[in-house]
């Protein structure tokens, strides 16, 4: 009984408390989470180990991030834990590790979660809370970290990856910041690990932010990899890493997630190439360009001078372009529209440089300012580049803004660093059918602007309609599909009944043109190989109901419908929380479900058997690396291996791994001695002894 009790006293308790936009926004902070000394205390926390494993598949990507922090102190410290999560980014799990041990967190409804929070913090229960501080930032709060003790976090989080054409790019958010005075640098190990494997191949992979410090090693044209190791660095730069493919992803891809008991899930994209003719005559351009206080942080503004200018070199001979800065007021260049010539370049160039980031931050007079440019036999392209921290108040009164638009304008916001309100950018461009984009520092500014451009010197597909044949689907996400760009991918997530055979459908309109595809489909019975799209539906189900929600003014008709959604997929949001408690009985004794005990089981499941399937494709490219005078021999000694020599059956089933490259099979028994397991090894030393054998005889 004493040992039991003393236990329930060390009980850990672990609060989430987040916001609708913890998916969506950067939590600011720096190394990608960090875990500071605060409460009153004070002290000094080291950040002694960090790594991020990273898996993209199916146009997801799984983010897994360790960290290893390190009380300096010689006495307990209360520790503040910050982390940053990129846009369009579901929590999947968050684990903490006490007294050596892996706890894995519930979500519950809010206030039940902080009502046995209360009941632990009374009793001096060793609590831990996480609470949303403002609408951008989430701190939890560790006690006690004992003195010269290291704690142990994991975050895992789901995203879509941002394509454009035929690349695709992947950002790993460090460089942001909660507080000043917080120190960024790792005292010990730093290593990303990024793998991709794609269906299209792959021709080239960089990394713009780091450059030759990221080891780039292509193992197949499916399968490559980005690694970047490091000891005592300053963790305050984006890692940016950028992919081609040997062509547009074009067409319809459709992937599902399917327990055989329950309906299954759907994911699809849709993508267009040439059927969008590029415009014949030009375009005209009004970059509103941010130049508040807030822009001032992270060297914002000067990644914002930089896209601009990139983006005015890309334009054409054609098109005309003004310039117009805001804080609470709006300024313009050239007060008309200005043709893009050498003069008109050089004059921008000197404008922005002229412009220092002070003052508040006041979109509505900015927009109303751009309309007035509109040219009735063109279209007008409003290009918002801020990090939208804007008066919260203006919320409502932008949304309505941008849907009084004038006909023929489309408004574009270019979110600039990771300190920065995604999800008002996203929503105002969406609402105006057009796009929202987010620059890192780090990024090629060249290259995304030529990228951006592709997409408006197109038109797009709108009115779109999705009929999903006999499959029954439902639950769609999102319930209104917005315009169709150019390289840029429409995501589509539901829910289906009926497994086998369909054909999917698509019509909208190009410039009062109907656009219309076809497109067969297969769906499985069971599929358990893709379980992240199940919490990526879940998720953007949540953020739709808080976005039309928001329109209205009032949430009180979807709480609980959000709620639900965040308890049975295990979503964080601003009505639910996640909990944690030391172990299996204090879940028991709340009646808490271990529903996301169980997913994580799956996930890691799914992983592993991806996991597996990477490593082979990795082996076989180990085949060929070695004495180039070795290979030829090792193919001519072939036959002459006798008979009772032969490959084990467990190597050839791995060889013909489902969704790998197989190879033909040879013929007799000739075996395959190229492997990294101990099959390779020891069929070598059996070559050799027959040799000295035969050579002995």
């Amino acid at each position: 009984m004493k040992a039991t009790k003393e236990n329930k006293v060390k009980s850990v308790v672990t609060i989430i408390t987040a916001a609708f936009i913890l998916s969506n926004a950067a939590i600011i902070s720096r190394a990608a989470g960090l875990l500071i000394a605060d409460g009153g205390f004070g002290g000094q926390l080291e950040i002694k180990e960090q790594q991020v494993n990273v898996v993209i598949n199916n146009g997801i990507a799984v983010t897994r991030v360790m960290q290893v922090f390190h009380n300096t102190e010689k006495r307990q410290v209360e520790a503040l834990y910050t982390f940053p999560v990129p846009k369009s980014a579901s929590i999947a799990n968050f684990s903490m590790w006490i007294n050596g041990k892996e706890v894995i967190g519930e979500v519950l409804e809010k206030k039940r979660a902080r009502e046995i929070y209360e009941s632990y913090k009374k009793t001096r229960r060793d609590p831990g809370l996480l609470e949303q501080v403002d609408y951008k930032t989430f701190e939890m709060r560790i006690f006690p970290i004992n003195a010269n003790a290291d704690q142990k976090v994991e975050i895992v989080y789901y995203q879509e990856l941002d394509y454009d054409h035929d690349s695709a790019t992947y950002v790993y958010p460090l460089a942001t910041t909660t507080r000043k005075g917080i120190d960024s640098r790792t005292k010990g190990k730093f290593s990303f690990n990024l793998e991709i494997k794609s269906v299209v191949p792959i021709v080239k992979m960089e990394s713009p932010s780091h450059g030759k410090d990221v080891v780039i090693a292509k193992h197949s044209d499916s399968y490559c990899q980005a690694s970047l190791e490091t000891t005592e660095g300053d963790l305050n730069k984006d890692i940016v890493v950028y992919y081609n493919t040997s062509r547009p992803h074009t067409g319809l891809d459709l992937i599902v997630s399917k327990d055989s008991k329950e309906d299954g899930f759907f994911y699809t994209t849709l993508t267009v190439g040439e059927d969008l003719a590029k415009f014949d005559t030009g375009m005209d351009y009004i970059f509103v360009l941010d130049i508040s206080g807030s822009m001032a942080d992270f060297g914002k503004l000067e990644v914002s001078r930089n896209s601009i200018s990139s983006f005015i070199d890309a334009l054409g001979e054609k098109d005309r372009f003004e310039i117009l800065t805001f804080n609470v007021q709006p300024e313009t260049l050239f007060k008309k529209l200005e043709k893009v010539t050498p003069e008109s370049k050089l004059s921008a160039v000197s404008f922005l440089e002229s412009k220092s980031a002070r003052g508040g931050t006041v979109l509505n007079p900015a927009i109303n300012t751009a309309y007035s440019y509109r040219d009735s036999d063109r279209p007008l392209n409003v290009i918002i580049l801020s990090d939208g921290l804007t008066e919260q108040r203006e919320r409502q009164t932008l949304l309505q803004l941008i849907s009084q638009r004038p006909s023929l304008v489309r408004v574009f916001c270019i979110g600039v660093g990771n300190d920065v309100n995604k999800p008002l950018l996203e929503q105002l461009a969406q609402d105006s059918g057009g796009l929202a984009a987010f620059i890192s520092k780090g990024d090629d500014f060249e290259r995304q602007a030529k990228a951006f451009r592709r997409k408006l010197v197109r038109p797009s597909v709108t009115d779109i309609q999705i009929d999903f044949g006999g499959i029954g689907a439902y639950d769609v996400e999102p319930r209104v599909l917005p315009n169709l760009y150019h390289g840029s991918p429409l995501r589509v997530y539901g829910r289906y009944k009926k497994s086998g055979k369909a054909e999917i459908s698509i019509k909208g309109n190009i410039l009062g043109k109907p656009f219309r595809k076809s497109f067969n489909v297969d769906l499985p019975e069971k599929d358990s190989d893709n379980p992240e799209i199940e919490r990526m539906w879940a998720w953007h189900r949540i953020d739709n109901l808080q976005k039309l929600a928001d329109r209205t003014g009032s949430r009180d008709n979807v709480i609980d419908e959000i709620v639900q959604l965040g308890e049975t997929y295990s979503i964080v949001s601003e009505y639910t929380s996640f909990l944690v408690l030391e172990n299996d009985a204090e879940f028991r004794r709340w009646k808490i479900e271990r529903r996301n005990m169980n997913r994580i089981k799956r996930d890691r499941a799914a992983w592993k058997k991806n996991r597996e399937k990477l490593d082979e494709i990795r082996n076989k490219a180990l085949v060929n690396i070695g004495p180039e005078a070795a290979k030829p021999k090792t193919v001519a000694k072939r036959q002459a291996i006798p008979k009772q020599v032969s490959v084990p059956s467990q190597r050839r089933s791995q060889n013909n791994s489902p969704g790998v490259n197989r190879r033909p099979r040879s013929r007799g028994n000739s075996f395959n001695i190229g492997g990294s397991g101990p099959v390779g090894i020891i069929s070598i030393l059996i070559i050799g002894l027959m040799k000295f054998k035969t050579k002995k005889n």
